[in-house]
């Protein structure tokens, strides 16, 4: 069986955490990475990576370098680097990342797009 190239990340190693009594509305914007735990509705629109607790409940269009997913997203997602889909994971939007892994038992109902377009075209984005 293949080895899946996804770990569990400690809260304590991110910058900044939203708790799971938060919820949110509007625009995200960071370049460390931050972690959701509680509800948030709107756009990311980021360079440093995202991380979505199991409790989570997100609906929003996002961009980020590495999107980490436990919880429920409704919308699409956009990374430069990897997307990764823990056991928990519920998506209904679509997927652009040049790496995508996925745990048996996540729910992913959308479409997939896997090129290193998305990446030029997520980087040079940011540049602008």
């Amino acid at each position: 069986m293949a080895e899946l190239r996804i770990s569990e990340i400690d809260e304590h190693e991110v910058d900044t955490v939203l708790a799971e009594d938060i919820d949110f509305s509007g625009e995200l914007s960071f370049s460390r990475p931050l972690m959701l735990k509680g509800r948030f509705t709107g756009q990311v629109d980021a360079t440093g990576d995202l991380y979505v607790g199991a409790r989570a409940t997100v609906d929003a269009a996002i961009k980020a370098n590495v999107v980490s997913l436990r919880g429920t997203l409704k919308g699409n997602i956009r990374a430069c680097s990897r997307v990764e889909l823990f056991s928990t994971a519920v998506v209904e939007g679509d997927i652009e990342a040049p790496d995508i892994v996925m745990e048996s038992g996540c729910r992913f109902n959308g479409m997939c797009r896997m090129s290193d377009d998305s990446v030029a075209d997520a980087k040079g984005t940011q540049d602008e």
